[in-house]
């Protein structure tokens, strides 16, 4: 399939009463389609998707024609998005440590590229905090810098060892043994088994 039978094979997976919040529709996107503004229309169906609960068929077909257009981010993107359909959502507040204060002294990737330890309360035999692996995509901008602070999806590399997790709770990120960084789960959403198909 060519780039805009997938974008419209796509749009043909959104409910047309669907719309964000500034009242963009799968309409839209069907005329930035037509007049060959296919990264516009790419770009809308992401934000559509992000509104609305759509399969993951949405978000795999969105993957290849973000993938044939050479459009990195926004094809990691997608495959995220089918990551959490089938392990679900956790959204978290994250502070990271000041460069003076931590390891780390560069930004950190905001597309998902990091896999950092979190210690989210289990504990290992021997009664030592027990850290677990995540990935993590910084929300709304391409990286995160030592001191900033901003939403995060978190992606469990264990989702069974994350089942605990929930709204309010505390935990904290580790690149070592020292506290990377600080976050407060804002969101948790159990996977929507409903939507694999």
């Amino acid at each position: 399939m060519d780039v805009v039978e997938l974008l419209q094979g796509a749009s043909l997976l959104v409910p047309e009463e669907t719309a964000t919040e500034n009242d963009i529709t799968v309409r839209d996107v069907w005329e930035y389609l037509a007049q060959d503004e296919w990264e516009v229309a790419l770009d809308l169906l992401e934000e559509l998707g992000d509104h609305h609960p759509l399969p993951l068929t949405f978000w795999k077909t969105l993957a290849k024609a973000a993938e044939q257009m050479r459009l990195e981010r926004s094809a990691a993107w997608c495959h995220w998005r089918c990551s959490e359909i089938r392990h679900g959502v956790i959204r978290a507040d994250l502070a990271l440590r000041p460069a003076e204060e931590s390891r780390r002294k560069t930004a950190i990737h905001g597309a998902g590229v990091l896999r950092p330890m979190w210690n989210i309360g289990n504990r290992m035999p021997t009664g030592e905090p027990a850290l677990n692996i995540a990935s993590l995509w910084v929300e709304y901008r391409p990286s995160l810098e030592p001191g900033e602070r901003s939403s995060v999806r978190l992606l469990p590399l264990d989702p069974e060892q994350w089942r605990h997790v929930e709204p309010g709770q505390r935990i904290t990120m580790h690149e070592d043994r020292s506290v990377a960084g600080t976050a407060v789960i804002l969101e948790v959403q159990r996977p929507e088994w409903a939507l694999m198909h």
